[in-house]
């Protein structure tokens, strides 16, 4: 089992930036995937960014490429996110994930709570 706390959410102005952290509890938080995925009202979660097991790899969705970076601590069972040039079209509540990778995204078997970010024009 694995329980993941986010925190670092917010209001921001277009253009700021945020950086959302996500600790895990357990021993085997460096076993997993970690990734984030955001979700507005009425449609589904969609996938944001993935960090191996390692921290070697990452992964992007296409719209926060060159503007967010995610980043992992397994010495602190931390994930982070670092949102910059937030736009508008970023509001969502965000989710923390750990999981398995999958092609272009991952599985996510554990979730956080989710932490409101909202981005004002």
């Amino acid at each position: 089992q694995v329980q993941l706390v986010e925190s670092g959410g917010g209001l921001v102005q277009a253009g700021g930036s945020l950086r959302l952290s996500c600790v895990a509890s357990g021993r085997t938080f460096s076993a997993y995937t970690m990734g984030w995925f955001r979700q507005v009202p009425g449609k589904e979660r969609n996938f944001v960014a993935r960090i191996s097991t390692s921290g070697a790899s990452t992964y992007y969705e296409d719209s926060v490429k060159g503007r967010f970076t995610i980043s992992r601590d397994n010495a602190k069972n931390t994930v982070y996110l670092q949102m910059n040039s937030l736009k508008p079209e970023d509001t969502a509540v965000y989710y923390c994930a750990a999981g398995v990778e999958l092609r272009a995204t991952m599985r996510g078997d554990y979730w956080g709570q989710g932490t409101q970010v909202t981005v004002s024009s």
